[in-house]
Formats: structure tokens, sequence, C-alpha cells
């Protein structure tokens, strides 16, 4: 299975911590936010990886190379123009060769079993499968609602309307998909991996939901960027202690 970190965002929110460094290599613990990502990947047995790049680009290209400081190969997919989460995946589908790819956000700091969610994904059949997590705010993130057997039924209100609601959750920003789920995206036109989800939905296809237990955090803003450094520094979350089970590919 291939992957793919989305590195290409403004990072608005952090400003001016991001006013001249992209917010994928702000430091957490001393170590670049997307290394701790690449690490995670790294040891579960990924060893290539895509980027996409916007904002500040260069500087993550500089600080990362091509991968081979950390035992991986990381590919570039250059953004001139911002594309959003479906435009961004979509420039980058010739890179997955047809394969299924895991998509991480690079502003996220998150501890999961990458074997387990690839083992769930691959055995219920899933078209795509989204990482979820309860949260009190569900409702402000964005929220997704979970039926019978985790198949996801609507994200923010879209998708099967007469099926009953299980469980609510919001949309961890990982997820797994099958690349035929982009044949209806645009090229070149800036648009939400969202919008292909609802529509696999909507046909009936299996797009599920896998709960996360383990540690997450959103380092969209200065309070929550101080929460993950501080995590971090008191051992909530290390980058010693993620499993080093390998997905067969």
């Amino acid at each position: 299975m291939k992957a793919m970190i989305l590195a290409a965002g403004l990072g608005t929110r952090l400003r001016p911590l991001t006013n001249t460094i992209p917010k994928p290599l702000l430091p957490i613990a001393g170590t670049p936010l997307i290394v701790w990502n690449l690490l995670l990947l790294k040891r579960h047995g990924f060893h290539q990886v895509v980027i996409n790049l916007h904002y500040l680009g260069p500087m993550i290209e500089q600080a990362l190379g091509d991968g081979s400081k950390f035992g991986m190969r990381i590919i570039y997919s250059h953004e001139p123009v911002i594309l959003g989460t479906g435009g961004g995946i979509k420039k980058a589908e010739p890179y997955f060769s047809g394969e299924p790819v895991l998509i991480l956000n690079a502003d996220t700091l998150v501890e999961l079993d990458l074997e387990a969610l690839w083992d769930f994904h691959r055995s219920r059949g899933a078209v795509a499968t989204l990482v979820l997590r309860e949260d009190p705010e569900a409702d402000r993130w964005g929220v997704v609602e979970v039926g019978e057997q985790d198949r996801i039924l609507r994200i923010t209100g879209r998708g099967v309307r007469e099926a009953a609601t299980i469980a609510r959750r919001m949309f961890a920003g990982i997820h797994i998909l099958h690349p035929r789920l982009l044949q209806q995206v645009p090229k070149g036109v800036a648009s939400s991996i969202i919008d292909p989800y609802v529509a696999a939905i909507e046909r009936g296809e299996p797009v599920l939901g896998y709960d996360l237990r383990g540690y997450w955090s959103d380092i969209g803003t200065p309070e929550r960027y101080t929460h993950a450094e501080q995590d971090a520094r008191s051992g909530r979350i290390r980058l010693d202690a993620r499993s080093s089970h390998r997905i067969s590919r």
C-alpha cells in the first residue's frame, strides 16, 4: 500500500508562527511535526511516501530531502495553486499505481496501529476507511454518522438519509482509499476528498469508519500546538513508543 502526507496547507490559524516556517516543520519536542508522521509510517513498513507541497514548499523539500536519511523514498507533488484534499490527492494519483493509498495530514500528531487499520480495511472489503474518534465537539469538527457494521452513513449530513445512526464521530484526517474513487475528481481543480466519499456512500459502496483509541492532536491553533508540545515532553506520545509491525504489501 502507498502512503501520502498532505502538507500543502497555508497554516493561517497558526500565524505568526507560520509566517516564515510551514506548519509541517514546526517542532514537537525538537522534531518537526511531519517527521513524526514519516517515522510512524516507517515503523509500519512504508518506505515510499508522496508529499504534496504549496506554501513554503521548498523549505519542506530542503528539510526532508529525498527521504534517504529516514530510510525512505520521498516523492514530492508540487501544487503551484493549492488544490485542497481532493485535488491534491488527484494530482498525486499517478504515484499510487492503482493501489490503495493511506492518507495522513502533516499537521496531525497521532498514535495509531497502521497494521490494524490496514487489516480492517482489507478484510472488510472497504472502498474507503476513515479513521474516526469520539469527541464531545464532533459537530463543530463536522460530524460523521456511523451505522451498522461500521458503515458510514452521512458526513456532515450528506449521504444516506433513511438509515439509523448508531454512533456520532469526528473525522481524524487519516484515511485509506482506493484510487478508483478519484475517477470523478476533476484534475487541476480545488476540491474536497469528502465529495467522492459521499458519492460512494450514496451508491451503497462500503465506506467504513475505524475508531481511533490512541493519542490524537490536530495542530491547528497556537493553543493546540502548545498542548501537543506539552504532551510530547511529558511522554503522552513518544517517537520511540510506536509499534514496529509491518504491513504486507
